[in-house]
């Protein structure tokens, strides 16, 4: 299994994704305080190691990769998402390609 980020790294990655979902007011929603409770029930003093902490670790490490993930689909499938019909100059700049100018052209002259 691949190292794990530290906690508090994790932790404030989640908080980012929440803060980018909910905007300013991202502080008074339930998700907010549900995390910083969990982060700090979960927290190891020096003479103490407990497994669950690890496996609290591991959760919340794949928790923020599904919250990434899904901000990244949402933001491609509204890039990409069809709406309606389009033009072929539109769908052509989509994928990266121009049209030719004129008839019989390279697409580069002017």
């Amino acid at each position: 299994m691949a190292a794990l980020s530290s906690p508090l790294r994790v932790c404030r990655g989640i908080l980012r994704e929440i803060r980018a979902m909910k905007g300013p007011d991202y502080k008074q929603t339930l998700a907010y305080n549900y995390v910083l409770d969990q982060f700090r029930k979960n927290q190891v003093s020096s003479e103490r190691y407990c497994r669950a902490q690890v496996e609290a670790l591991h959760a919340s490490h794949t928790y923020l990769c599904l919250l990434a993930s899904t901000r990244h689909h949402l933001t491609l499938h509204n890039l990409y998402h069809g709406k309606g019909e389009r033009g072929p100059e539109e769908v052509a700049g989509i994928v990266g390609l121009r049209l030719p100018t004129q008839p019989g052209g390279k697409g580069w002259e002017k």
